[in-house]
């Protein structure tokens, strides 16, 4: 029980978290109790066996639809993540891995991303099925070493839009925190391609025969050949475990025993509304996730992978954005009446931008950029749901890109026109920028919180930090001893004056192990850029040595 309310901020309501954590009676003696000893978690619980989960087919048509025309998921408004631990962050789990921002990484690490190994083993290589899913040309292979590979290869007449768009983004993603499929760059020979005996095709006629010589001469033909005969394309390593469909943006799977948070309330499918904006993630839809289940500790558990972050920057897998994606939904029902009535005006912002449309890169644009109006194709529920502090914990992520990491992630693009490799870099630091502009500034950006054992107070604010604010020209610090086990607070002194960035406590904190503190921090010009527009809570743990952070509220 204890995990269930601390991690998912009131699962408990859910029937089916009292199943899963084998809630008893004995739980009931620490109902009113805030923190628990392992607070802040670091690790999601998956506690059950999920050996069991089934594949399933998610009709992406009716998917679509759900997502265009509806509003699936929790239809109550501004729910905080359900998926935060006592800090206001993730845990590591199988849907994502804590990188940038919580440890340092290396300009080398991120522009090596996912990759472990080489690319397929060169001599033959076997194709064992055709591409039947995505818009891309492509096929499913094994190497001369019997590895299974998935193959993509870019559109005929667009040269490097789709490959350098999953290069880049591939190394974006991972950096970021997702599970996310090892990408390399291939030349593919023909002459060196065959055809399995049990690859089967699905023609339009709709009845499965062995797949033809004809079929891959057809792939072939979709895709851009290269002066020497070759085709660039992006060979995908066959992922761990026993695959079982994709996921949804709202909602659970039903089958799986540990996946207890709706989809709309985990805060990295929330996120995505701000990593997809940076990087242009125009395509954010169920079929482009897969979910696998994975053996650890004798136990089987489902990951979950963001599988295909292609239709990214300026490309989609057919050539180069259309000119409103990123701009409007495909939908719109009420700007459609709106310029009905007004005889087409006003005009959309996305036919005005100036796009530098080169090969490889398509349209991609930061100067008319803005986060805050930036739309996929389709709104998913977790896109919908995000808040204030889901957005903010987005921002700093995106913010810890240096230039010079953004810049050798777009080299990783592997473009053969520098000035397209330079676009990339310029447009999404430019991106990056704003996106800390509009974020980092709406709720608390008071962050790096710690206490010592003389009681002086010490913090960041991201604002400053990522130069988008110049900050507050002070802070209050309200400081209470908090009792753990009835949430009651009792004042300690009065409130003490806190300029740059500390505060020095007033007399009498406790000090015995197990003791909590609770300090609440105003900024003294609360109308001012880059102060806390709303007073941050923050929680303290007396330990043996010294003060722990266990707790931070930034928005009710």
């Amino acid at each position: 029980m204890r995990r269930t309310k601390r991690l998912a901020c009131g699962l408990v309501a859910l029937g089916i978290a009292l199943t899963v954590f084998g809630i008893g009676g004995a739980a009931q003696s620490g109902a009113g109790r805030k923190f628990f000893s392992d607070d802040p978690l670091t690790r999601e619980p998956e506690t059950q066996d999920a050996s069991k989960v089934e594949e399933w087919d998610i009709d992406l048509v009716l998917d679509l639809a759900i997502n265009l025309f509806g509003r699936p998921g929790d239809p109550m408004p501004n729910v905080r993540a359900k998926n935060v631990n006592t800090i206001d962050e993730i845990p590591d789990s199988n849907w994502f891995t804590n990188r940038i921002l919580a440890r340092p990484v290396t300009v080398d690490e991120a522009a090596r991303g996912p990759l472990t190994g080489n690319g397929p083993a060169p001599g033959t290589w076997t194709i064992t099925r055709p591409k039947e899913a995505g818009a891309a040309p492509g096929f499913t292979m094994q190497d001369a070493k019997g590895e299974t590979w998935f193959v993509s290869f870019d559109a005929e007449g667009h040269p490097e839009g789709a490959t350098g768009a999953i290069l880049v983004a591939n190394k974006i993603f991972w950096t970021l925190g997702y599970w996310q499929i090892e990408n390399h760059l291939i030349a593919v020979k023909p002459d060196e391609l065959v055809i399995s005996e049990t690859a089967m095709f699905r023609p339009p006629s709709g009845v499965r025969r062995r797949m033809r010589r004809g079929d891959l001469d057809d792939v072939l033909r979709r895709s851009h050949r290269s002066p020497d005969g070759t085709y660039r394309a992006i060979a995908g390593r066959g992922i761990p475990g026993r695959p079982v469909g994709g996921f949804k943006y709202h909602g659970t799977r039903p089958d799986d025993p540990n996946d207890i948070v709706p989809h709309e309330h985990r805060r990295e499918l929330r996120a995505l509304k701000v990593f997809g904006a940076w990087t242009n993630l125009v395509d954010m839809k169920a079929g482009n996730t897969l979910d696998t289940v994975i053996t650890e500790n004798g136990r089987g558990l489902v990951r979950h992978y963001l599988q295909d972050v292609g239709s990214t920057l300026g490309s989609a897998a057919n050539g180069p954005h259309a000119y409103d994606e990123g701009w409007a939904y495909l939908y719109e029902g009420g700007v459609a009446m709106k310029k009905l009535v007004l005889l087409g005006f006003p005009v959309e912002r996305w036919r005005t931008v100036d796009y530098d449309e080169r090969p490889g890169v398509g349209r991609f644009e930061g100067t008319g950029f803005d986060p805050t109006t930036w739309k996929p194709r389709v709104p998913t529920g977790a896109f919908l749901r995000a808040r204030a502090d889901d957005d903010f914990w987005a921002a700093r992520r995106v913010m810890a890109f240096s230039d010079e990491m953004i810049r050798a992630i777009a080299k990783s693009g592997q473009y053969t026109d520098p000035e397209a490799e330079r676009l990339i870099g310029d447009v999404l630091i430019q991106r990056r920028d704003k996106i800390g502009q509009a974020y980092l500034n709406a709720v608390s950006p008071l962050v790096n919180f710690a206490l010592d054992n003389n009681g002086r107070l010490t913090f960041d604010n991201a604002a400053v930090v990522a130069k988008v604010a110049t900050g507050s020209s002070g802070y209050s610090a309200t400081w209470s001893q908090f009792n753990n086990e009835t949430n009651q607070t009792t004042a300690i002194g009065t409130p003490t004056p806190a300029t740059g960035n500390q505060a020095q406590a007033p007399a009498g904190l406790p000090t015995a192990a197990g003791s909590f503190e609770k300090v609440q921090l105003s900024a003294a010009e609360p109308t001012a850029k880059g102060t806390a527009v709303a007073p941050v809570d923050v929680y303290f743990r007396r330990a043996a040595d010294g003060w722990r952070l266990v707790g931070v509220e930034r928005l009710p």
